[in-house]
């Protein structure tokens, strides 16, 4: 079966990093899309950032554009999120998730209407 598990989460004073993986396994397509969302407590779910398979092309919300950068390595199936300059307010339960139809989708790449299968989740505290 499809499986999506992150990692790399824990707690962070502001200004600091982190990368978090995202492990996926269960399928074999060619045509699909790995993003990363975050939660927090209270507000809705927010898209982060998303990458291709197809031809690689990345997508950054403008909140953290410039600080986080999304990558793959298809050889392990694993997309990474490097987040840099952290600030409070990134605070959030990260998810990863994949849109099976990427190419095809009538929303927004950052819109997770659409994405099939999603992690659990790991937690990102930034402290002030």
């Amino acid at each position: 079966e499809v499986q999506l598990v992150e990692s790399g989460g824990g707690l962070v004073q502001a200004g600091g990093s982190l990368r978090l993986s995202c492990a996926a396994s269960g399928f074999t397509s060619d045509d699909y899309a790995i993003g990363w969302f975050r939660q927090a407590p209270g507000k809705e779910r927010e898209g982060v950032s998303c990458i291709s398979s197809s031809d690689g092309r990345t997508y950054y919300a403008e909140s953290v554009a410039g600080r986080f950068t999304i990558s793959s390595d298809n050889a392990k199936n694993t997309v990474y999120l490097q987040m840099n300059s952290l600030k409070p307010e990134d605070t959030a339960v990260y998810y990863c998730a994949v849109d099976f139809a990427f190419a095809f989708r009538r929303l927004g790449p950052l819109v997770g209407d659409g994405y099939d299968y999603w992690g659990q989740g790991t937690q990102v505290t930034v402290s002030s």
